[in-house]
């Protein structure tokens, strides 16, 4: 994050590290810890837009992880857009992918911990257990090469 004072005290330019390809991009637009630390201040926020999209169009897809619930290994699928503004709280417990349906989209999304790659998961896109119903595609999806590499979804709850 880079913090950059304006002409008027205490006003403040904040820009997130953004990360892109050829699809669109990912960037956290907000870390408590983070802005803390860059801009010396001690606020907290107690409002914001949950997972939502706001240029573009996606099939946002939340599936359930959480081995004691009766819906585990179930998925749901929603149209998220810039246009409907729908939005999405996936709870704890849940994995979260989606799908872009525009040339490109720029998605959003708040969580309620600080990212922690080492119980990152990533579940293969046509896995056969979930069996998850995507929208009709001209071609192949293009993958990140985390998502290409996406495991079982029986691995990914064993680990």
């Amino acid at each position: 994050m880079k913090v950059t004072p304006c002409a008027i005290a205490d006003v403040l330019l904040i820009e997130p590290r953004v990360f892109g390809d050829a699809r669109g991009f990912f960037c956290e637009s907000f870390n408590q810890r983070a802005f803390n630390q860059a801009t010396g201040l001690d606020l907290r926020f107690v409002q914001d837009k949950l997972v939502r999209v706001v240029a573009g169009e996606v099939f946002h897809v939340a599936v359930d992880m959480r081995r004691e619930s009766p819906t585990f290994g179930k998925w749901v699928g929603e149209i998220l857009s810039a246009d409907n503004k729908r939005q999405r709280w996936v709870p704890p417990g849940l994995a979260h992918g989606f799908l872009v349906l525009s040339d490109t989209v720029d998605f959003l999304h708040k969580t309620t911990d600080y990212y922690a790659p080492e119980y990152e998961r990533c579940i293969a896109w046509n896995d056969p257990t979930l069996a998850i119903q995507w929208p009709a595609l001209k071609g192949p999806p293009r993958l990140s090469a985390k998502d290409a590499a996406g495991m079982a979804f029986l691995n990914a709850c064993a680990n």
